[in-house]
């Protein structure tokens, strides 16, 4: 028989060791994730995760996950893999229209998939940068999330900093911290550049293909602007959720300095 490498790893440890990184009941935290960096053996899985830490946050706290979806973009900008241009206008006429409660999630993990699913949840109308919340502040978040600047003023992102919520990542580090693109909509510097981003929704009840401003998102200096604002203000909590490397950032205070970095930093 294989011998079996590491410890179980419960609800009740997850919930121990969520507590020892600073998560406190009452808090409003948005979680980045990798589930496999936890370790090999959770018992429940994904749900374990979840469960854990809404016992930790307890009825007075929000949990916040992002649900972005990005298959349904404009197929123009696909790279991975690319379609013919042929084909683009017939995606868009055809692309069924986003659901929240059908329409799948890509590289978010299987965390926010498993969590998108529970009852109780509520996923937000955007049909590319769309979030879940559960929790007190869940309606306060989700409500009237824009299409244009989907990570924007009219975000949960933005609702979160109102909230001064705390970012939460979990196996991943800040390349994945989606609350510095609000900073990235804050912040004026000379290549700040907008576009045009599409997808298909329902409008009055009828399918539409429906184009909206976006940024021209980039997180290529996100790592070494954490890293600073950590060096910097101490603010960053590192630890371990079982053996998944953690970070628990408030998140009003990272957007702020982000801002500021950015109009220095960024051409």
């Amino acid at each position: 028989m294989e011998e079996i490498q590491g410890n179980l790893i419960t609800v009740q440890t997850l919930a121990e060791d969520f507590r020892r990184l600073g998560v406190q009941a009452g808090m409003t935290i948005i979680l980045h994730s990798s589930f496999k960096s936890l370790g090999q053996w959770v018992a429940g899985g994904p749900v374990a995760v979840i469960l854990a830490l809404e016992e930790v946050l307890g009825e007075s706290g929000t949990l916040v996950m992002p649900t972005h979806s990005s298959d349904l973009t404009d197929p123009a900008g696909w790279s991975n893999p690319p379609v013919p241009e042929s084909w683009w206008q017939s995606i868009r006429e055809q692309m069924p229209a986003y659901d929240p409660d059908l329409t799948p999630l890509r590289g978010m993990g299987v965390i926010p998939d498993c969590f998108r699913k529970q009852k109780g949840v509520k996923r937000s109308d955007h049909p590319i940068h769309s979030f879940a919340a559960w929790g007190k502040q869940r309606d306060e978040i989700m409500y009237g999330h824009s299409l244009e600047m989907g990570l924007g003023e009219d975000s949960p992102l933005a609702r979160i900093y109102d909230l001064g919520g705390h970012v939460l990542l979990l196996g991943v580090g800040n390349l994945n911290n989606t609350s510095l693109h609000l900073a990235e909509c804050r912040a004026s510097y000379a290549g700040k550049k907008e576009t045009i981003g599409g997808a298909p929704i329902m409008v009055d009840g009828v399918r539409q293909w429906v184009e909206f401003k976006e940024l021209d998102w980039n997180s290529d200096d996100f790592v070494d602007l954490a890293e600073q604002f950590g060096q910097e203000t101490g603010l960053i909590t590192y630890g371990h959720i079982a053996s998944a490397a953690a970070q628990l950032i408030p998140q009003r205070e990272i957007v702020d300095y982000a801002v500021n970095w950015m109009e220095r930093n960024r051409k």
